[in-house]
C-alpha cells in the first residue's frame, strides 16, 4: 500500500513538474514574441521623449505608433533592468524592426540622434534656411515656404506675412531631417518663452503693437555692437518716430542691398544707397519699415521694450573696433561727431555714409 501511495506521489510530481515546465516555456515564448516587433511595424524615424515624461506615457505612444507590441513588456524589462525612471529626454531614431529590448536600451543610454545647430543674433531666414539645409535639419526652400505660411501665422496670432522676427536666436538641439515646419514652430515657440521672461509684469502688448517692437527690434539688433548701449539706440529710434523725423537706419539700407537685391554684404553704405527706392528705405520713408530686417536677440528685445529714456536724436559709430556709438541730441553735434569718424576711414575710396 505504502509502495503504491508513493509510485502516485511521485507520477503527481512528475506532472506538475512537467506542468511547470510546459508553462514556463509558454510563458518565455509569450516574452519571445512580445518583444519582437510588431508586423506592421514602421520604417526608422524619428521618435520624441519630452522632458519629465513617464516611462508608461512613452510605452503607450510607443504602442500606439506600431513599434512594440506590448506596453506591459516594455515596462517590465525597464524595471528588471533596473531603468524604470531612467529614460532619456530628447529625440531617437528607432530602427525598423527593433525589438522592445532594443528600444529600450536606445532610450535608456541616450542614444540621441541630433546636432547641435546655432542661429546667431541677427540673422535673417534666408540664412537660417541655408543654415538648416547645410546641417541636413530641413530643406531651405521648404523652410522658407514654411516662415512664409499664412497657416503657421494665423497659429500664432503673428499679424504680419511672414515670421520673420520671431526666429528667436539660439543653441538648438535638431535631430537630422527634423522638419521646415517643426524647425519653424521650435523658433518662434522659443522667441514667446523669452518675451515672457522679459516684458514688464501685465505689459504684454497686442498683437499689432508686438509686431511694432518687434520691427523696431530688429534694427537695433542690427545696429548695437555693445549691449549697454542698446537702450540708447532706441531712446534714438523712439524719440525720432515721436517728432515724426525718419530713422535713417543704416541697418535698413544694408537690408535692402542683400535681402531684397540679393548683392553681398557692403563694406560701406555710399550716399547712392541712401536714394535707393524702397520702403524699407528709412532715409527716404518716415516711421518703421513694413517689417523686421533680421531675429533679434533678447538685448535688442528688451531694448525695444523699454528703451532708455533720453533726449537723443542722433547717433554715430565713434569706435569701428569697439562698435560704440557717440549720441548726440543736436545735429550739430552729430555732424561733428560723424566728421570725427570718416576721418578714420579717409584713407579708403568712395564717400562712406555711416
Amino acid at each position: 500500500m505504502e509502495e503504491s501511495t508513493s509510485r502516485i506521489h511521485s507520477h503527481q510530481s512528475w506532472r506538475l513538474a512537467a506542468l511547470a515546465l510546459l508553462l514556463a516555456g509558454a510563458a518565455a515564448g509569450a516574452v519571445w514574441h512580445l518583444n519582437q516587433a510588431p508586423g506592421s511595424a514602421p520604417a526608422a524615424q524619428l521618435f520624441s521623449v519630452q522632458s519629465g515624461e513617464s516611462l508608461t506615457g512613452v510605452a503607450h505612444r510607443l504602442h500606439r505608433a506600431g513599434f512594440i507590441r506590448s506596453p506591459l513588456l516594455l515596462r517590465a524589462l525597464a524595471k528588471a533592468r533596473g531603468a524604470d525612471t531612467a529614460i532619456q529626454a530628447g529625440y531617437f531614431r528607432l530602427p525598423a524592426g527593433a525589438t522592445a529590448g532594443e528600444i529600450l536600451e536606445l532610450l535608456v543610454d541616450g542614444a540621441h540622434d541630433t546636432l547641435r545647430v546655432t542661429i546667431p543674433e541677427g540673422w535673417t531666414s534666408t540664412r537660417i534656411a541655408a543654415h538648416l539645409e547645410r546641417h541636413g535639419i530641413a530643406a531651405a526652400a521648404e523652410f522658407r515656404a514654411a516662415v512664409n505660411s499664412p497657416e503657421l501665422m494665423r497659429s500664432y496670432g503673428i499679424e504680419a506675412g511672414s515670421a520673420e522676427g520671431y526666429l528667436f536666436p539660439d543653441t538648438y538641439h535638431f535631430p537630422r531631417g527634423y522638419g521646415a515646419e517643426a524647425a519653424a514652430r521650435r523658433m518662434i515657440d522659443t522667441f514667446f518663452d523669452r518675451l515672457a521672461q522679459i516684458q514688464p509684469a501685465g505689459a504684454a502688448p497686442a498683437a499689432g503693437a508686438l509686431h511694432d517692437t518687434v520691427i523696431l527690434a530688429s534694427i537695433i539688433e542690427r545696429e548695437y555692437r555693445v549691449a549697454s548701449e542698446a537702450p540708447l539706440i532706441a531712446s534714438v529710434f523712439v524719440n525720432r518716430l515721436r517728432s515724426n523725423a525718419r530713422l535713417e537706419s543704416c541697418a535698413t539700407i544694408v537690408y535692402i542691398i542683400t535681402e531684397l537685391q540679393g548683392a553681398a554684404h557692403p563694406k560701406r553704405i555710399y550716399e547712392a544707397d541712401l536714394e535707393i527706392q524702397s520702403e524699407f528705405n528709412t532715409y527716404r520713408r518716415r516711421g518703421l519699415p513694413p517689417g523686421p530686417i533680421a531675429n533679434p536677440g533678447l538685448v535688442a528685445l528688451q531694448a525695444a521694450l523699454q528703451p532708455a529714456e533720453t533726449e537723443f536724436r542722433y547717433f554715430v559709430v565713434k569706435d569701428p573696433d569697439t562698435g560704440s556709438h557717440h549720441f548726440s541730441t543736436v545735429l550739430s553735434e552729430h555732424s561733428e561727431a560723424k566728421f570725427v569718424y570718416l576721418k578714420q576711414v579717409a584713407r579708403s575710396p568712395g564717400r562712406a555714409h555711416s
